[in-house]
């Protein structure tokens, strides 16, 4: 067995998955490879430490705790806000995100309901208190270039801030 061919930290990992939550049913799905840099935090923990050591071709079903992977759902991220303080040209869609400051850094708050004068944003993730279930195919391995692992991503096709 080639040891250099498995996922380690330094590769840049190709993979397919399916997603789907505790009751079976598909949250996300990709089967063209979503590339990342194993060992650099580009993907949820709990998957990333669940493919180390796996080969090309390998499958596996990982599944995820809300704590490995996209936090538990925290009731204190829900805020209520009149729609005069958001933008005024902002075409109002449910699941849209918006930056905003917080005590701890920038923070990312998903449009959550639209009501008369205000509107629900949710600071938590979509996924945020689900358990996630992953169906997992290795595509590829490969060395990653200097200049990804300077920069922390995987760099050309396939390569993607995914958070």
């Amino acid at each position: 067995m080639n040891m250099s061919n498995s996922i380690s930290k330094g590769k840049v990992v190709g993979f397919s998955y399916h997603l789907t939550n505790s009751q079976g049913a598909t949250l996300d799905k990709s089967d063209e490879p979503l590339l990342y840099l194993h060992g650099s935090g580009n993907i949820i923990p709990g998957l990333e430490n669940e493919l180390e050591g796996l080969v090309s071709g390998d499958s596996k079903k990982v599944v995820v705790s809300p704590e490995n992977g996209y936090g538990t759902y925290d009731e204190k991220l829900v805020f209520q806000v009149p729609k005069s303080e958001l933008p005024p040209e902002a075409e109002l869609e449910i699941g849209m995100e918006f930056q905003t400051d917080s005590a701890d850094g920038p923070m990312v708050l998903y449009l959550h309901e639209v009501r008369e004068t205000d509107v629900i944003l949710n600071g938590n993730h979509p996924l945020a208190g689900e358990t996630l279930h992953f169906d997992v195919i290795i595509q590829s391995i490969r060395e990653a270039t200097k200049e990804e692992l300077k920069h922390g991503h995987v760099h050309g096709p396939g390569g993607h801030h995914h958070h």
